[in-house]
């Protein structure tokens, strides 16, 4: 049931770390047009580095996640209102998990980079807190762009990403309607979904 936002989560992370080109705005770019525009360069000078050990790798990644993403508030969400019925220990292995899945899935990703460019098209605010950012994702091979939106939220410690719309979808609310089914799948109960992202995470992080 995971294999489908697990692979466009994966190109997402590689649009994230390797795709973006510089956009200019209109000279006062807002926070976070600034903040997907530039994190791709501190992400390519901290991995896209040959000799790095894959234990290194999986350090730095991890570092990265946490300060692009909005970690534990995404994984939050995509449990719902099964959030609210879980205990304390439940949550903590779940977003233990939840942030190893993706550390797992995509921390061997990096070196693979095809040419592809975003470019930044406009932002427009969304709610008190968050602004989407817009973005078009230019593939070499003659494909049409991809349309690709970034909710990027103000917190205390400065932005974060917590939700990519590709073509429409929201890879958010696909992972809660897909985190939703397994539970579903096993009589309403957390221990389902967390036996499954323990497959999932289960390699070496």
């Amino acid at each position: 049931m995971l294999r489908r936002w697990i692979s466009v989560w994966a190109f997402v992370i590689l649009a994230i770390v390797f795709l973006v080109s510089p956009s200019h705005g209109d000279g006062h770019e807002d926070g976070a047009r600034k903040f997907i525009e530039t994190m791709a360069e501190k992400v390519i000078d901290t991995l896209a580095v040959d000799d790095l050990s894959r234990e290194e790798r999986v350090q730095r990644f991890r570092t990265l996640l946490k300060t692009h993403f909005a970690v534990r508030t995404i994984g939050r969400w995509v449990l719902g209102r099964y959030w609210r019925k879980s205990t304390k220990k439940e949550r903590w292995e779940y977003l233990k998990l939840f942030e190893d899945l993706i550390v797992v899935t995509y921390v061997d990703r990096f070196t693979k980079y095809s040419g592809e460019t975003l470019s930044v098209i406009t932002t427009a605010p969304k709610g008190k807190n968050d602004t989407i950012v817009f973005s078009h994702i230019v593939r070499p091979n003659g494909d049409p762009p991809l349309h690709v939106d970034w909710r990027v939220r103000t917190l205390k410690n400065g932005y974060r990403i917590i939700d990519v719309v590709i073509e429409g979808v929201s890879m958010g609310q696909t992972q809660r309607s897909e985190f939703a089914s397994v539970i579903r799948r096993n009589g309403g109960k957390i221990e389902g979904l967390l036996s499954e992202l323990r497959i999932r995470a289960k390699h070496d992080v």
